[in-house]
């Protein structure tokens, strides 16, 4: 919680209770309540603006060399274009137009490095997903579901990017389906989706065999989603899936290698399949340089079963060709080591997967909803901790560096950003806080805001 005067948490409360109705619309952009408010509310519709009463975090608070909470202050931010231009003291004398934030904390706009924009349920009601037996008995269901869900895809992912910028997150990484049946239409309406929001939204897609690289026979497909623009290659577990480790990794990478791409490879299998995957992908980046930084292993759960000597090995090695691991934050059987490889220098970065398709129904599109549940799994509910877990959310982009020093918001930069109804970020991780309103590339893509 952060240190504020008994006065200014009075006033911070009530416009976090006048302010939560507008953070409350789950499936629309402009809640149904801001369409009543008063007409002062609006959204920011030029580019050189200021935003007045922004709370930005200053330094932590330190009782007996323990933080015990994080000091703020009120500013006025100005933006123009894309970054932020100044920070001013509260008050600042302009002629800019101007709008109230109410006292809000302003923090890194969220990322989703792991979703899948392409194939979703989401914006047509309740659906609850079948009973399953294994990824194979997944499979066989969404090659059922596919031919009802690509022809309308491209609406509903821009349903779904609507959902993320009301939650904070104003950049994805998409894994898109490239399969028998999807073949590369589900690739063209989601480029066409993201092509809607390019001024509002920045995502890449990972071209992804979701039924097998080897087993659904897809590498013409896979090379032909590359030339038609998709960023990353995917790929799915080779041994579960593709019967044949090597021969599916080395058809992976080969693709990647021709293309000059980067690799983002869904591994959910364990001890020893996932690990021997692991094992051979790291060893093929060694043989080949120009792959160096360029693999991220998405879930790696072979990591969760790893333990003393042989973590600490493993992690080594993938510090050492700079792979990244993406996460969402999973709660079951296998722990993953994130603290272990965030402490390496590892990037480990968090995504809400699926949300409201046939795999699972609980994906919400918040990232701090990620940040709040690594802060629970790993014990992490003091205030250090809480405002260090907001980092798996925004690529580690923090308003305060480990020793407590401000480094964001900076003059220069990007104004991708959000204004969230809590006193600092330890208590929006520790909240999952409403966001109020978010911005990118100093654009308002959600919430209103009174104009002064």
């Amino acid at each position: 919680m952060s240190l504020l005067s008994a006065g200014n948490r009075r006033d911070f409360l009530k416009l976090t209770a006048a302010g939560t109705l507008l953070g409350s619309g789950f499936t629309n952009r402009v809640s149904a309540a801001e369409s009543c408010a008063p007409e002062n509310l609006s959204q920011i519709n030029v580019s050189h603006y200021l935003l007045r009463n922004v709370r930005l975090e200053e330094g932590f608070i330190r009782k007996q060399d323990v933080i015990t909470a994080t000091r703020t202050g009120l500013y006025d931010i100005e933006i123009n274009g894309a970054s932020v231009a100044g920070i001013h003291s509260p008050g600042f004398s302009s002629p800019l137009p101007a709008w109230d934030a109410g006292g809000h904390i302003l923090l890194p706009a969220t990322r989703d490095m792991h979703i899948h924009l392409d194939k979703t349920f989401y914006g047509e009601g309740w659906r609850a997903p079948l009973p399953r037996k294994s990824v194979i008995d997944m499979i066989h269901q969404e090659e059922q579901i596919l031919p009802e869900l690509v022809p309308t895809s491209e609406g509903r992912a821009e349903k779904l990017i609507g959902l993320l910028q009301s939650k904070g997150s104003t950049e994805a990484r998409s894994h898109c389906n490239i399969d028998p049946i999807s073949q590369l239409q589900g690739l063209a309406h989601l480029q066409q989706a993201i092509a809607h929001h390019r001024q509002d939204f920045s995502a890449k897609i990972v071209a992804f065999p979701q039924h097998g690289l080897l087993r659904a026979h897809v590498e013409g497909m896979m090379r032909g989603a590359m030339k038609m623009g998709a960023d990353y290659v995917g790929g799915l577990d080779p041994t579960n899936v593709d019967g044949a480790m090597e021969k599916s990794l080395d058809t992976m990478f080969s693709i990647a290698l021709d293309f000059a791409a980067p690799i983002d490879i869904h591994l959910h299998e364990t001890e020893p399949h996932g690990v021997a995957a692991i094992r051979y992908m790291l060893k093929t980046v060694r043989d080949n340089p120009q792959l160096k930084g360029k693999v991220t292993i998405s879930h790696a759960f072979a990591l969760g079963t790893l333990s003393g000597k042989e973590l600490d090995a493993m992690i080594e090695e993938l510090k050492e060709q700079q792979f990244s691991i993406a996460t969402t934050v999973p709660i079951g059987r296998v722990i993953m080591p994130l603290p272990q490889l965030r402490a390496a220098g590892i990037p480990v970065w968090s995504g809400t997967d699926t949300i409201a398709d046939h795999w699972q129904p609980f994906g919400s599109g918040s990232m701090l909803e990620k940040a709040n549940v690594y802060s629970q799994l790993y014990r992490g509910p003091d205030e250090y901790s809480l405002s260090r877990a907001l980092g798996i959310a925004t690529n580690e982009i923090l308003p305060l560096n480990s020793q407590g020093e401000q480094q964001w918001p900076k003059a220069q930069d990007p104004a991708t950003m959000m204004l969230v109804a809590a006193s600092c970020s330890a208590e929006a991780v520790a909240h999952v806080a409403p966001v109020m309103a978010t911005f990118h590339q100093g654009k308002q893509v959600f919430g209103a805001l009174a104009k002064i």
